[in-house]
């Protein structure tokens, strides 16, 4: 189900500076290639619309080094796209993206018709991930003008994994095909065809030549394209093999617009990356669910995927439906221990514990994700065909528990066997057993008081085994260990420890602590030490081992504020929600309100603006789903569309002011709701039938 191109998350990134104003020429590779070490990605433009994706510097030019090429399917097609003019670079003016898999670049050409320090020429570049590249020359000076244009290409035809680890292959050599040249390898070959056709193509260089006349005031254009062939086999529709721009989107024309224009722009640029991280199910072209991201995993991730279609249910259910349906096809079969689970890898979880499992999170969220989905309006014939997965889940956690299975409330060891036992763990496994029985019941199927009893043990269990008393007012532990020890470090997964799920009549399900630790949590979260001033980070700025840059020790991870918000907004603290979420909206204005998956933790001070992450995916599915996430918890949409209602209950401190969402979906048919600058919510449009209620 993974495409080949997915790689796992890249440890020990060293920086890398930008780029040069003018970029360095190709360097040939012949023989064995030294690894340099995994690339850095934070200065870089990809353009993504899975699976092809196309990534260089700002200046716009691929020079062959590092990441930079046009990529299909995990196997970069074109690494060297070096474009002259009258024998030189042209001076980068401007680099941005215009989409999520679009991006335009501008430079300038000095020639002998220029008199003074205005350049008469520009070249403008359009670049489409799907491999295609419009070099447009326009000139302004006053006499006609003959140009000499170049284009460098080469490739190694090297799979993702190893170019982002440093290890590509030796460049490939190139032969004359068509109007372009072509590349072949075992497995594979590319081809690059130019319009117009080069009026000299050298082969031995990987050089197209073209001779073009500008008249004053004139334009020319030169448009390549890139592709991948399978030696004899034809290549797959672009509709079966990604979302597409042109693809039927799961969602509606979803928009929000308000007071702060930023909502907007944030909402829109979460939707477009989202739209370039869709990718359909081989075995099911209909099942669509979300890349991890771009561009280290670039395939299916269980626990990510299915974080990213809870986050997204407010667009609707399609996703979350697609994602369940291809991930049931994974599920474990057989009679072992693992029965029930989906394959998951090790996570670096900081420098205080061990590697924790995905696959534990992944099993833990499918019962929850289905029996969300199924309260926004996942049709009754959909959510029963996915149940017998979702026991599955729960039947591999009675099994898997601490202590002897029964309704005591063991707590689940990660990894299995030997621990510990994480606080976010017992949250998922919490969660999972209260919408399981949700789920159970309202199918006539049997288990849901025995899990409502096992969720009552466990969290009389864990208020009294991971709570740490001290003079601030005291912490949930991180872990506990096998011997009882438990790992004080504060961090944000015990956000999870307030994101209890959604259940009937608008209702949530109660958490793991009670009342008066709830309200200490909620002032840890949005502390100083845990809140950077651009959302959560991820190990508390106090702690040992605090890392900025840390993913797990520090650095701000998008998906876990927008939890952190949500569950805060959910138990009445909005003041500390509502810090965080206008923490991660101004961070995301420095981003070009396109979200990687996590920045730098550092503190925010007066003139400051976030550090990028220089291995942090962006897109990534977590980010932008949870900016929607962040963005519609101010509406506090709360369905439960079998029993025919909808409550909203927006936040009454309106941290954006007066905001409208429209194009959301419930019970599959469009939904829209405002909410005033009072705190007060209005729905605009709904579904006939539901009753709508505060």
């Amino acid at each position: 189900m993974t495409p080949a191109g997915e790689c796992r998350h890249v440890q020990g990134i060293a920086p890398q500076g930008r780029p040069t104003r003018r970029p360095p020429a190709p360097q040939q590779r012949t023989g064995g290639v030294r690894p340099s070490g995994p690339q850095a990605v934070h200065t870089a433009l990809i353009c993504v619309a899975l699976p092809a994706l196309a990534i260089s510097g700002e200046h716009g030019q691929m020079t062959g080094q590092g990441l930079d090429g046009f990529y299909r399917g995990g196997r970069r097609i074109l690494a060297r796209c070096l474009v002259r003019v009258g024998g030189e670079h042209p001076l980068p003016v401007q680099g941005r993206m215009l989409a999520a898999d679009r991006a335009r670049f501008v430079g300038t050409v000095r020639t002998a018709a220029d008199s003074g320090p205005d350049p008469a020429v520009t070249v403008e570049r359009l670049r489409s991930a799907e491999g295609v590249e419009r070099v447009v020359l326009r000139s302004t000076a006053i006499r006609p003008l003959r140009l000499r244009v170049e284009v460098s290409l080469g490739t190694d035809l090297a799979e993702l994994g190893a170019v982002a680890a440093g290890m590509p292959g030796p460049e490939v050599p190139a032969a004359v095909h068509a109007s372009g040249l072509r590349w072949a390898a075992p497995g594979a070959q590319a081809v690059v065809t130019a319009e117009p056709a080069p009026g000299d193509t050298l082969a031995s260089a990987g050089l197209l030549c073209w001779e073009i006349d500008l008249p004053p005031g004139g334009t020319r254009a030169i448009e390549l394209r890139a592709g991948l062939e399978q030696p004899g086999r034809a290549r797959p529709p672009e509709a079966a093999a990604s979302g597409g721009r042109g693809a039927t989107l799961p969602w509606g024309d979803a928009e929000a617009d308000g007071d702060d224009p930023r909502a907007a722009a944030l909402f829109a640029a979460a939707l477009d990356d989202l739209r370039a991280l869709l990718l359909r199910d081989p075995a099911q072209p209909g099942d669509v669910h979300l890349a991890a991201g771009v561009p280290w995993r670039c395939g299916l991730a269980p626990a990510e995927a299915l974080w990213a279609a809870r986050m997204t249910l407010p667009l609707g259910v399609r996703v979350a439906a697609g994602t369940l349906r291809t991930l049931a096809r994974t599920q474990i079969a057989g009679t072992g221990p693992d029965r029930g689970s989906f394959p998951g890898a090790l996570r670096h979880t900081g420098s205080h514990l061990p590697p924790g499992c995905t696959g534990i999170e992944a099993t833990l969220l499918f019962p929850v994700v289905l029996a969300e989905a199924r309260r926004w309006g996942l049709p009754e014939r959909e959510a029963q065909a996915l149940l017998p997965a979702a026991e599955r889940c729960l039947e591999w956690l009675r099994s898997a528990v601490a202590g002897d299975g029964t309704a005591a409330g063991g707590c689940l060891a990660d990894p299995l066997p030997t621990g510990p036992y994480r606080c976010e763990v017992q949250a998922h496994a919490h969660r999972a057993a209260l919408l399981g029985a949700d789920l159970l019941e309202a199918h006539g199927r049997p288990g849901a008081e025995w899990w409502r009893t096992w969720a009552a043990g466990l969290r009389s269990r864990f208020r009294e085994e991971f709570w740490i008393e001290d003079p601030g007012g005291g912490r949930p532990a991180a872990a506990r260990t096998p011997d009882g020890r438990l790992i004080p470090h504060l961090g944000s997964a015990a956000a999870h420890l307030l994101d209890t799920g959604l259940l009937g009549a608008g209702t949530h399900a109660p958490g793991l602590l009670d009342k008066v630790r709830t309200e200490q949590l909620a002032r840890l979260l949005g502390g100083p030490a845990l809140d950077s001033g651009w959302g959560l980070r991820s190990l508390g700025a106090k702690e040992p081992g605090h890392n900025p840059f840390g993913h797990r020790s520090g650095a701000v991870r998008v998906h876990e504020t927008a939890v952190a918000v949500a569950g805060l907004a959910a138990a009445g603290y909005e003041q500390e929600a509502g810090g965080l979420l206008r923490g991660v909206i101004d961070a995301a204005e420095s981003f070009g309100h396109r979200l990687p998956e996590m920045y730098a933790g550092e503190q925010r001070v007066t003139g400051s603006t976030p550090l990028p992450h220089p291995a942090a995916c962006r897109p990534a599915a977590v980010a932008a789903a949870g900016a929607v996430q962040l963005l519609t918890t101010l509406a506090g949409v709360r369905p439960d569309v079998p029993a025919g209602s909808v409550a909203v209950r927006p936040l009454r401190t309106t941290p954006l002011g007066a905001l409208r969402f429209t194009g959301l979906r419930v019970a599959e048919q469009p939904f829209a709701v405002r909410i005033s600058r009072l705190g007060l919510g209005m729905v605009e449009e709904a579904a006939d039938g539901l009753q709508l209620g505060v």
